[in-house]
């Protein structure tokens, strides 16, 4: 057979588009390193460790710093973010600015026809202000969120441990180290729970199971070749996903054990090579949508509005340039420009605020889900209790204490080389440091199985060494009926979940004498491990099986006969501020559900001590025994979820979604990872495994719900200050165009000019930049928030007419008072209608902001204040200043002024009783 090499040009001959030719080459790319691979596959171990000039030993340091200068850090392909030049053009790249630019380019086209007649029109540097405004000011706030938020993920690392010595002649170290240090040749060790770094050739495994969906689209793990006496590589395949002698950067190992040497990093990796068509936009939250679709709503309001003034200005004035130019200041002031940067400046105060509480953002518009979360599904261990296991006590199977039950569960925690998790910690701590010494000098282990998730539980299997196993001769005789092992026995060691272990189980040691487990002897023991579960405490059964000496590999399948010598109890005690905690989420508007996979007796203890009402605790079994529509309804009622895997656990998130909710899950281990990604809102905490943290959104620098529940506070906060500038806008400038056109079908002059407009708009724009420090009511944040375009659009409509009401009133004053009933006087007219306009549009701030009645019941933050105070004296101002004249205004009498105070009094009294009434009527305001 001849092979063909499939090169760019092949793929995508010239002509095609450029994206096709990059997708050929990435098809190129990713072809010759699964080529690669699968020829490495191949290879006898040894041609494998020649070809990346290493050892089973490991690296020298040396040389592995110099391979990294050489090679590059260990990173494949990733979104780095847009240089600053291309974040400042995409800053001004938003369907709003662009309406400005558009019409900055008409008016300007229009002004170099009379350019020789007319002096240059003050409109087009205002509105090219605006555009400068709103761009720089998002470009800054984009750059430097950026910038903050890349610090922040800075805080999370991410490890892995590889084989490294000093020099040549000293012995190998086991050392973690950053994954993106890590280089061709370096001998990694894997156990469940680990991100695999980079693409390795095995050299050891046992009982490995990975998870390739990242790669592969398979939602289970797959195996991978357990250790042979023989490693000359594996029959020839084509794919080196289906290689069980490899694993590849992108997986994760949950559960076996492994070492295997990598033999390609970064971009030279097979996910590496692939990553190109990775990068690019995110798909779409729930708030982008939520902003795209207020937007378009804007944007339709203002198609169908200024051509409606436009008309309406043209058939009753008869002049339609003016009219053509005032539609055109319509539309500016109908823009709500400011709007990308506001929505940029509050996700970056929110990310910087909630990093003060401990919390990283890895991904800002997690920020908006987290405050719109009602159900959070969390694990007990660390949240509701403290995550400071102690070995309580050590029992047989009758419930009294036992050392030898200790002493069986320390050598299995002790030689255990996988997931060593906090329960093996207590075991450890519970024996002296310097039994250590001894352990190690009597047992040696001849193998182990690892941990899993659906075996919930963990073997070794040790000798004893010549000094332990003469002892072992002089004692045997004095031992009656042992059930240790003889002198030329293996034994193997078993430690896990209780139900787990005895089911197992064919005999039991009762003082030293081995019997066989009876149906009643089971159920008796069975109600010892319960009645410690009743009290609080998480129990793990220990079991041993000796076997005769001569193997050295021990699979699950011996795993059976087991004896069972005793119970070890774990006490974690409940944090003290958890049922604090969990009402503070309560009065928030969040469920809480514990979705654990610990015994359900425990888990209803400890929720109970907490404060939860537990109700009937469902297990991961009874899951299984559902189909969607009907775990739909169970999750509905259903507080604690017990004895779950990770499929149990993604199930429960995806059920709650369907239902309606915004579901947060906070978990920190392997068996969370399918439900942190599948969660609106993945939240972990530094101290979890790898693959948790980087399926996580949120990552939490303390394991605390306290903590949390000011990160939903956050949310909400950072939302509402959002919609609250998209309210404000809205309802404003519908109330503008409605007064627009009221006046234009009845007043022979135009009510104002469009530079009054574009001014106004201008100066209203800059009193809206304060309102990302404003602070939200307390009774906002009591409840979940999320994007509701049909209320924006009531909102403006019931709300913006009010303004019309006061507008009008303005004209009639005008009008019937002070004289400006003709085109002599319309100056003065369009004066008083100017700062009557803009008073009432930055003083609606104030009466929008806030359910309650504004300065009395709820006051505006310090900068909100400030701002719109100076915007105010600013429009009282300017028909007294020297620029007056230039905008075609005039000093307004001091009898006006009476007139007005009374006018805007009036408006916020009506648009009190407005919201009033509205929020009785909708139950909603912001």
């Amino acid at each position: 057979m001849t092979n063909t090499t499939l090169t760019p040009g092949k793929l995508a001959p010239p002509g095609r588009t450029r994206r096709e030719r990059k997708a050929a080459e990435l098809e190129a790319r990713t072809r010759a390193a699964g080529e690669q691979l699968a020829r490495i596959s191949g290879w006898p171990a040894a041609q494998v460790l020649q070809d990346a000039r290493a050892t089973p030993h490991g690296l020298r340091q040396d040389d592995a710093e110099l391979r990294l200068d050489r090679g590059g850090a260990n990173v494949v392909a990733h979104d780095t973010g847009p240089r600053w030049y291309a974040q400042l053009a995409k800053a001004f790249w938003n369907p709003f600015i662009m309406i400005l630019v558009v019409l900055l380019a008409v008016m300007y086209v229009q002004w170099l026809q009379v350019a020789d007649e007319e002096p240059f029109d003050p409109k087009i540097p205002i509105i090219g202000t605006m555009v400068l405004v709103s761009g720089l000011l998002r470009f800054w706030q984009e750059h430097r969120s950026a910038g903050a938020a890349a610090a922040l993920r800075a805080l999370v690392t991410t490890t892995t441990a590889v084989q490294r010595r000093a020099d040549r002649n000293a012995a190998p170290a086991t050392v973690e180290i950053p994954m993106d240090q890590v280089v061709v040749g370096d001998v990694v060790h894997l156990a469940a729970g680990d991100l695999v770094p980079a693409d390795l050739r095995l050299l050891t495994a046992k009982d490995l199971m990975v998870s390739q969906a990242a790669l592969s689209g398979e939602s289970l793990p797959v195996a991978k070749a357990d250790t042979r006496p023989h490693d000359y590589g594996q029959s020839t395949t084509t794919d080196p996903v289906e290689a069980d002698n490899l694993c590849l950067m992108g997986t994760s190992v949950t559960s076996g054990t492994a070492t295997g040497v990598v033999v390609a990093t970064g971009s030279g990796t097979y996910f590496g090579s692939m990553a190109g068509s990775l990068v690019g936009e995110r798909p779409e939250t729930s708030f982008d949508t939520g902003v795209k679709k207020v937007s378009f709503l804007l944007i339709r309001f203002m198609l169908v509005m200024v051509p409606l003034v436009f008309a309406v200005n043209g058939f009753t004035k008869g002049d339609w340039n003016e009219a053509f130019m005032f539609a055109v200041a319509v539309a500016v002031g109908l823009t709500p420009e400011m709007l990308p940067m506001v929505v940029t400046t509050n996700l970056a105060r929110g990310a910087v605020a909630m990093s003060k509480r401990k919390v990283v953002v890895k991904r800002l518009n997690a920020i908006q889900n987290l405050g719109a979360m009602d159900v959070l599904c969390t694990d007990k261990t660390g949240t509701l209790t403290e995550d400071r296991i102690v070995l309580d006590r050590y029992l047989d199977a009758h419930g009294r204490e036992d050392a030898e039950v200790l002493e069986y569960a320390y050598l299995n925690s002790h030689f255990q080389t996988g997931l060593r998790n906090l329960m093996d910690r207590a075991v450890i701590d519970r024996v002296l440091e310097a039994e250590e010494v001894v352990v190690d000098a009597r047992f040696t282990k001849v193998d182990e199985i690892p941990f899993d998730f659906a075996r919930r539980r963990m073997s070794v299997v040790l000798s004893r060494n010549e000094a332990d196993r003469n002892e072992a001769d002089r004692n045997e005789g004095s031992r009656g009926e042992a059930d240790g092992p003889a002198s030329t026995e293996h034994i193997l060691i078993t430690k896990g979940a209780v139900e787990e272990v005895l089911a197992l189980c064919t005999h039991m040691t009762d003082s030293g004498r081995r019997l066989e487990l009876t149906p009643e002897l089971r159920r008796r023991v069975t109600r010892t491990a319960e009645d410690n579960n009743r009290q609080g405490l998480r129990v793990l059964a220990v079991a041993t099986r000796a076997f005769p000496a001569g193997r050295d590999a021990y699979t699950v399948a011996d795993e059976d006969g087991l004896t069972l010598v005793g119970f070890l109890a774990f006490l974690d005690p409940p944090k003290a501020d958890a049922a604090a905690a969990l009402r503070a989420l309560a009065d928030k508007g969040v469920a809480v559900k514990v979705v654990t996979g610990d015994n359900e007796l425990v888990a209803a203890r400890v929720c109970a001590d907490v404060g939860i009402d537990v109700g009937a605790v469902v297990t991961g079994a009874e899951v299984d025994a559902l189909d969607d529509a009907e775990l739909r309804t169970l999750v509905r009622a259903t507080t604690v979820f017990a004895k779950t895997n990770p499929v149990q656990k993604a199930r429960i998130v995806r059920a709650l979604q369907a239902e309606g909710h915004t579901v947060g899950f906070l978990g920190d281990g392997i068996n969370d990872a399918a439900a942190l990604r599948d969660a609106d809102v993945g939240i972990s905490v530094d101290t979890a495994v790898d693959i948790a943290k980087e399926s996580a959104d949120i990552i939490l620098l303390e394991k605390d719900l306290m903590v949390l529940e000011q990160g939903v506070e956050q949310g909400r906060t950072t939302f509402g200050n959002t919609i609250k500038y998209i309210k404000m806008t809205a309802s404003s400038n519908f109330g503008n165009v409605f007064s627009v056109l009221v006046a234009s079908a009845f007043i022979p002059f135009q009510p104002m000019l469009a530079i009054h407009l574009l001014v106004q708009n201008l100066a209203y724009d800059i009193s809206q930049l304060a309102t990302p420090w404003d602070r939200m009511d307390p009774e906002y944040l009591r409840e979940p928030r999320t994007w509701d375009a049909k209320g924006i659009a009531r909102f403006m409509l019931f709300i913006g007419p009010i303004s019309s009401v006061f507008d009008i009133t303005t004209f009639l004053v005008l009008w019937h008072v002070f004289g400006a009933d003709s085109e002599a006087s319309q100056t003065l007219f369009q004066s008083g209608w100017f700062v009557e306009g803009l008073l009432s549009q930055t003083l609606i701030v104030h009466m929008i902001r806030t359910r309650k009645v504004p300065f009395i019941g709820s006051r505006a933050s310090a900068p909100v204040m400030v701002m719109t105070a100076v915007v105010m004296a600013f429009g009282l101002l300017l028909p007294f200043s020297p620029l007056a004249p230039a905008l075609s205004m005039e000093a307004l009498p001091m009898s006006y002024f009476p007139w007005l105070i009374a006018i805007l009094l009036a408006y916020c009294a009506l648009t009190q009783a407005v919201k009033t009434w509205y929020i009785r009527r909708f139950d909603a305001w912001l």
